[in-house]
């Protein structure tokens, strides 16, 4: 019927026991949006009718909707929406090219090791220094008990992958003694860690 301020109203006073927030604020959005209010629209619904369970794609789409607004923004914004899982925006900040911002977030809270040291191996020869950081939250993480299904090649993954960051960035030696130290300072996976890696941390 085209009464888009109806039924903007309508739609936000239809949050009841059985019906979907992220339907509702879906359905807002695309209203305002319509009227090209996408500031509005942004601020109000943008968050909660893009989120995905799998965080980069919640990115994705809302910088592809929002093309007024920075990656970075978007970025902090989603951040601060998920306070406690900071790392679940790391691959999300590595796509924009946000590299210290990407390595900030894997130290912040867990972050998993497989797409951390898939980073790592991605990235050596043009940023070796975000590769060499990436492997060694991978570690760290892998330390501390992080991750599903993690076999011994998985640990090897890493630690190769820091390594020959760490050669292209030319510290291999104190790469290798970060390694020593952070398997050294114990955590619910540093004996597995250990045993996985053997004589190479001798």
């Amino acid at each position: 019927m085209k009464k888009k301020a109806e039924a903007l109203r309508y739609a936000e006073n239809s949050d009841a026991l059985n019906n979907s927030p992220v339907a509702i604020a879906r359905t807002c959005e695309e209203i305002l949006l319509s009227r090209g209010m996408m500031e509005e629209a942004y601020r109000r619904y943008a968050l909660s009718a893009n989120h995905s369970t799998i965080y980069i794609n919640t990115f994705r789409a809302l910088v592809r909707k929002y093309p007024h607004k920075r990656p970075e923004d978007i970025l902090e914004d989603l951040i601060n929406s998920t306070p406690g899982n900071e790392g679940k925006w790391f691959a999300a900040a590595k796509s924009a090219g946000l590299y210290e911002t990407a390595i900030e977030l894997a130290n912040l809270s867990p972050c998993d090791p497989k797409t951390l040291t898939r980073a790592s191996i991605e990235a050596a020869a043009k940023e070796p220094g975000f590769a060499l950081e990436a492997g060694l939250a991978a570690l760290r993480w892998l330390v501390e008990g992080h991750g599903y299904e993690i076999a011994g090649m998985d640990v090897w993954r890493a630690f190769e992958s820091t390594l020959k960051a760490a050669e292209l960035a030319g510290c291999r030696p104190g790469t290798l003694e970060r390694i020593r130290r952070l398997v050294g300072g114990g955590g619910a996976g540093a004996k597995f860690v250990a045993e996985a890696l053997g004589s190479r941390l001798a």
